[in-house]
């Protein structure tokens, strides 16, 4: 067992964070202005997802939905409603330092982060896909701080050349990312299983690179639990932990379903699936992926046009389902159309706690 380390705050950018755990941006509608102001509040870093901000509160502030859904890429990343979200999450939170997460691989990538800087984030967190570009959209807002995760030194190093030769700019900080995590991982899914790209091998390597780049700070996640996890990573040279998962079991998860759900899973209920984005995503074998394990079909068809590789639902009929529609179904608490995401430790959640509970938890 890891010797418990004192957790000192982070500095990222301009911006210090008290409890450095960062609380994973979770779509559609998990980590919204509910789940990240309350953990920005107790001191942690609220993340607040970009994807699927049309359906926020019904879709109220979609300017057009088909059915229940958010039509087109404008709609599915409604700026309406992520102001909303924002404004929400900072009556909470206050001044607290707020996170956005926006994945690379979304259509309009470019005007979700100039959206978010807008709305007030501080921070930007990227992956899915390398943000080669980032600090093109954010030149208006230079006090935001640039986040981008990676999953291996080979992709920080790419990165920060990219970002300096073209930008002058290097990351504010860099979260690496294991294949033990919720939703989308970083390699295939053969490599998800070989030693050389778990958590523990491939952190060294992604700070000894930040190293020649000024010391960027580094956070590890993927599959980090509880306060020995945060310790071991810690006593490897990580400044801060991301931890997503372990906030599905949040009294304030905006994603309310989570709550009914997670209490029941087994270890063996957690799979990693094929995704219309191309890479394995960790999932819970409920909803739409039962539903396609026992031969149900469902039909396809691309009505908010969200990420880009899956070319206007192409992948998604290949797949079987739509990945908008199922994170979008899980959120409005469809048990059997939606898809839900969890990292590899979901089926520890035996309770739901509150946020502050989680957090004292995971700080004494």
């Amino acid at each position: 067992m890891p010797q418990a380390i004192k957790l000192k705050s982070l500095k990222i950018g301009s911006y210090t964070i008290p409890i450095p755990i960062f609380q994973g941006g979770m779509g559609v509608g998990i980590s919204w202005d509910n789940l990240a102001g309350n953990v920005s509040k107790c001191g942690a870093l609220g993340i607040i997802s970009c994807v699927g901000t049309g359906y926020y509160k019904q879709g109220a502030f979609a300017k057009k939905l088909i059915k229940h859904r958010p039509a087109d890429t404008i709609n599915f990343y409604s700026k309406e409603a992520l102001f909303e979200i924002f404004k929400n999450a900072r009556k909470i939170c206050g001044n607290k330092p707020l996170g956005a997460n926006i994945l690379y691989a979304i259509n309009e990538y470019g005007r979700v982060v100039r959206d978010a800087c807008e709305a007030g984030a501080n921070m930007i967190i990227t992956g899915a896909g390398l943000p080669t570009n980032m600090p093109e959209f954010t030149h208006n807002f230079p006090n935001v701080a640039l986040i981008p995760i990676v999953s291996s030194a080979k992709a920080l190093k790419i990165l920060c050349k990219r970002w300096e030769g073209r930008y002058k700019k290097i990351p504010d900080a860099v979260i690496v990312e294991g294949p033990l995590s919720g939703g989308h991982q970083g390699v295939s899914y053969e490599d998800c299983f070989k030693p050389e790209y778990q958590l523990e091998a491939i952190l060294p390597e992604v700070i000894e690179e930040s190293k020649q780049w000024g010391n960027i700070p580094v956070i590890a996640a993927g599959g980090i639990w509880d306060r020995s996890d945060i310790d071991k990573f810690m006593a490897l040279g990580a400044g801060g932990v991301q931890m997503g998962t372990r906030f599905l079991g949040a009294e304030e998860c905006d994603a309310t379903y989570y709550q009914e759900l997670m209490p029941k899973i087994n270890k063996e209920d957690i799979e990693l699936i094929k995704s219309p984005v191309g890479y394995p995503a960790r999932a819970i074998i409920t909803g739409i992926i039962k539903a396609l394990k026992e031969g149900r079909k469902t039909k396809v068809s691309c009505v908010s046009n969200c990420v880009a590789p899956c070319h206007r639902g192409k992948e998604a009929k290949k797949v079987g389902y739509c990945i908008a529609d199922g994170l979008g179904d899980g959120y409005l608490g469809d048990p059997l159309n939606g898809l839900y995401f969890s990292g590899a430790n979901g089926y520890r959640i035996q309770k739901i706690q509150s946020v502050k509970e989680i957090l004292d938890e995971l700080t004494q």
